[in-house]
């Protein structure tokens, strides 16, 4: 699921850059080594979104309404991309994030024919949201990101895609209960001498 939203994140960046998109780590040794202007969007953080969690399971049902199995509800993840741009000239990085910048602003949702394939189509599942430029939680500092990759402060745009991840566990169920078995007994707790009583279903509530 990850590679499949950098891939339709690649191709919304394509047209803001002659060079390529790249998801490498912006180090200093990846820098010395580029030789065309480049946008990088480096995948710095994944986060479960736990305000879209749900709780419980879905059943799913055969044709006469029994429950076959029960499926989980989706999990959703926020991926936070570091885009920036690289080239010779200060000047020229500054107009590739502009472009990048004017790509994205129309997007609240990735674009329905970016939607990996996996995805589309899947029941349930509304568009993907896409923030670009939102001011970062307090506990998620730029600089530490950069200190950490060991190079030098660079403007940059926090792009957000959160997305559902496709797989989600199933469990099989019991079959159901079509048969009771009722034994009457006496106040003394014996067993009476009558047949059990045998109650059969047929039917399957909805």
């Amino acid at each position: 699921m990850i590679h499949e939203i950098d891939e339709a994140l690649s191709r919304l960046l394509a047209p803001a850059v002659s060079g390529d998109v790249s998801f490498d780590p912006p180090t200093r040794d990846w820098a010395a080594r580029r030789t065309a202007p480049t946008l990088n969007a480096y995948l710095f953080d994944i986060r479960e979104d736990v305000a879209r969690r749900e709780r419980g399971a879905y059943a799913e049902r055969d044709a006469r309404g029994a429950v076959v199995r029960r499926r989980q509800p989706r999990r959703w993840f926020r991926l936070s991309y570091l885009v920036t741009a690289w080239t010779s000239r200060p000047e020229d990085e500054h107009r590739l994030l502009s472009s990048a910048l004017a790509l994205l602003l129309p997007h609240e949702a990735l674009p329905e024919d970016a939607v990996p394939e996996v995805l589309r189509g899947a029941a349930g599942t509304p568009a993907l949201p896409l923030t670009v430029a939102v001011p970062p939680a307090e506990s998620r500092s730029l600089a530490d990101i950069w200190s950490a990759l060991g190079g030098e402060l660079k403007p940059s745009l926090d792009v957000v895609i959160t997305t559902p991840f496709p797989v989600v566990p199933v469990y099989d169920v019991a079959p159901p209960v079509t048969e009771v078995q009722i034994t009457t007994r006496g106040t003394d707790g014996v067993p009476s001498d009558s047949a059990p009583r045998v109650i059969r279903r047929t039917e399957y509530l909805p």
